[in-house]
């Protein structure tokens, strides 16, 4: 079973982290496009024209990238993941299917006249076209982050104990969910830097070459322009994406700071250390004192828990979880009964931490205290893991503020094309939003484990009855499609970069 769902998980974070290279290009050059076809519109410059359908082919690519291997993922919902689906496909399925309805045919269409009503529509109603695309694309990221939110934070939901299920309760709180804004926002940034990013790299690849120098020099100085904005709200966004951990998913924090031991307010940021599972300690800290506090409790006199005391708290709420679960099987044998229904009232909040314990036993209800610490240490991630993936991700989100700034800076110069050193640097910049990104996702994703979804539903339990064999062949399925995928998409991306803006001429 535990190799199933190892299986399981692996295919899962291969697909999504596949498909969500394509996703952040996405976010960022639709806003680029609509930037650049606004300065055409104002000024009638027929260079900005050339530059925007350049962008706008590459941008074609990446989307059909993106919608390919994005399909995949919602079956494994289905395939995979068969009682997760069951257990809380009243809340998330209609998340999805919002996502599909209002957004992807909104992007879809509009993506289409982006590309054959150049010649068909006015300049006006192109350009509005084209901001509905750019719109339709953060439309789209918005409702597939509030589901993932709901699964860090779930809220505006409840279990009932006659269907088995998590029923939705409040779309409101859903939709308003504080995790969802915050990751909204800081997530849409990330693609916007990474648009830039593209940009920048791309024209300073044509600056290098000595080639397309008037388009490239004008990209520049929107990529610069842009992607300094987004890499700041990145930053800023990423504190509040902090303090949001800290209020409903306190052991990922804790796990992220390699924080052991309860600090004294206001807790230490550790900058540096090596965190070990084995000692349950860090080893050669460097920190920098109150900062930690101020991010995740926005004061001076407020405790940030440390992993050994969130696991006796999980103990506690294991302790719960059990007398949850034992009301909840009289009730099955009597729906009636008050008693049962008083007990589960009073601890189903806690169903999901007596959960955790059928890793360990059949029946949680006969759980020994070794049994509940076994399962209340399941509940720390892999601290080196989150501790090194954010330091790394914040670490380049400080470079891209200072890439873009002195891009601007340059650019705002109108000198850029003279310094070949900065050039150089931007153009091997390139795959460093990607990288950041991917840290990110490892240190949302990886940080809720063991739990599916936040305190509800382990991971484990989420799987589908389907064999080991079943798993690793469609895992070594999506492996080689996707390597094919890519093969094709850096084929093409290459080779119209090669051509440069010469292919708007040809088409």
């Amino acid at each position: 079973m535990e190799t199933i769902v190892d299986l399981s998980r692996l295919q899962f974070a291969v697909t999504a982290l596949y498909h969500f290279l394509f996703v952040p290009l996405t976010l960022g050059l639709s806003f680029i496009l609509a930037i650049m076809e606004s300065v055409y519109v104002m000024t009638g410059k027929e260079i900005w024209r050339t530059m925007t359908k350049f962008w706008g082919v590459l941008f074609g690519i990446n989307f059909a990238m993106g919608v390919a291997t994005g399909i995949t993922m919602e079956f494994q919902f289905g395939t995979n993941w068969a009682y997760y689906s069951h257990y809380v496909g009243d809340i998330f399925g209609s998340l999805l299917a919002i996502e599909g309805l209002m957004a992807f045919f909104l992007e879809a269409t509009f993506i289409g006249l982006f590309f054959f009503g150049w010649n068909k529509l006015t300049k006006v109603q192109h350009l509005v076209c084209t901001w509905l695309l750019a719109l339709g694309t953060n439309f789209s990221a918005l409702w597939i982050l509030i589901a993932n939110a709901w699964m860090q934070n779930p809220i505006g939901s409840d279990f009932n104990p006659e269907s088995m299920r998590m029923e939705l309760s409040s779309f409101y709180q859903v939709f308003f969910n504080p995790v969802a804004q915050c990751k909204f926002v800081h997530t849409v940034s990330a693609g916007y830097v990474t648009g830039a990013m593209f940009v920048l790299s791309i024209s300073a690849y044509y600056l290098l070459k000595g080639k397309h120098t008037d388009i490239a020099k004008r990209s520049i100085a929107v990529a610069a322009s842009f992607g300094l904005a987004s890499a700041l709200s990145v930053v800023v966004l990423g504190d509040e994406s902090g303090y949001t951990a800290s209020e409903n998913q306190k052991m990922k924090l804790a796990a992220m700071e390699a924080m052991w031991e309860t600090e004294p307010a206001p807790a230490s940021f550790t900058l540096f250390g090596i965190p070990s599972l084995k000692d349950r300690k860090t080893y050669a800290e460097v920190k920098v004192p109150w900062v930690l506090g101020l991010i995740a409790t926005r004061s001076f006199d407020q405790e940030v828990p440390g992993i050994k005391e969130l696991v006796e708290h999980a103990k506690i709420r294991i302790a719960s979880g059990i007398e949850a679960y034992k009301a909840l099987q009289l009730l099955r044998q009597d729906k009636n009964d008050e008693t049962a229904q008083k007990i589960f009232t009073g601890n189903k909040d806690n169903l999901g931490y007596g959960l955790l314990l059928k890793k360990f036993i059949d029946d949680p209800s006969q759980a020994t205290s070794d049994i509940i610490d076994k399962a209340a240490e399941a509940t720390i991630p892999n601290v080196p893991v989150l501790f090194w993936s954010f330091r790394l991700m914040v670490g380049l989100g400080l470079y891209f503020i200072l890439l873009f700034g002195y891009a601007f800076y340059r650019a705002a110069r109108r000198d850029v094309h003279t310094h070949k050193n900065f050039l150089r640097l931007a153009f091997i910049s390139l795959p460093l939003p990607w990288i950041a990104i991917e840290l990110g996702w490892i240190v949302a994703e990886y940080g809720r484990q063991p739990w599916a979804i936040e305190g509800v539903l382990p991971t484990f339990l989420g799987v589908s009855s389907v064999s080991q064999g079943q798993v690793l062949t469609s895992l070594i399925g999506f492996v080689v499609f996707y390597s094919i995928l890519l093969i094709v998409d850096l084929y093409l991306m290459r080779k119209y970069i090669k051509i440069g803006p010469d292919i708007v001429n040809q088409r």
